[in-house]
């Protein structure tokens, strides 16, 4: 594994995001080195959906007019119904998505999350897996669905739910340490 000191990974999401899809992944990659920035449509706090109510608050780091890709290794997309549906809906947010694809970075995506997959265009041709209700417009949208814990596809990490974490999060950790991205934008 290569030095995951100083290395940054945006995680964007907005109010509605599922509270242990945004947590878990940001506290396992903080746990491993890397700084992470919580990215939002507007500044303040976005505040996550905890099972069956509204959960915690989680401050936002840089707004979505401010990040700027480059900066970033990877990009994570927390579920939620609320959170991926308001997302895609907004421009911004798509172009951010479709830029780290574009630039090979590792993009990581649990549960309803892969509708931002689907809204930027980047999963045709790829295998994926997400909560079962986003299987149809996974598979309208070109992509390979199965049900797996987690599923990598050049560097394309997708999992299915809360209890997929862990598995989510170390390959997501893994692509970004093994330097799988600098090889293929180099590529």
């Amino acid at each position: 594994m290569s030095n995951l000191t100083n290395k940054r990974v945006a995680i964007l999401a907005t109010n509605g995001f599922e509270q242990s899809e945004l947590t878990g992944p940001r506290d396992a990659l903080k746990q491993a080195g890397l700084k992470v920035d919580i990215v939002s449509l507007a500044p303040g706090a976005i505040r996550g959906w905890q099972k069956k109510d509204w959960g915690d608050t989680v401050d936002v780091d840089v707004t979505i007019d401010e990040a700027k890709v480059e900066n970033y290794c990877a990009l994570v997309l927390p579920g939620g119904q609320i959170n991926p549906d308001i997302l895609r809906t907004d421009e911004r947010a798509v172009r951010f998505v479709r830029q780290f694809f574009d630039a090979k970075k590792p993009i990581g995506a649990i549960c309803h999350g892969p509708w931002m997959l689907v809204e930027a265009d980047v999963v045709r041709g790829r295998t994926v897996t997400s909560w079962p209700s986003v299987k149809t417009d996974l598979k309208n949208a070109g992509a390979k669905w199965v049900d797996q814990e987690v599923v990598v596809d050049q560097g394309l990490v997708t999992s299915r739910k809360p209890d997929d974490i862990p598995a989510f999060s170390s390959k997501l950790i893994e692509e970004i340490s093994e330097g799988k991205h600098e090889e293929r934008a180099a590529a």
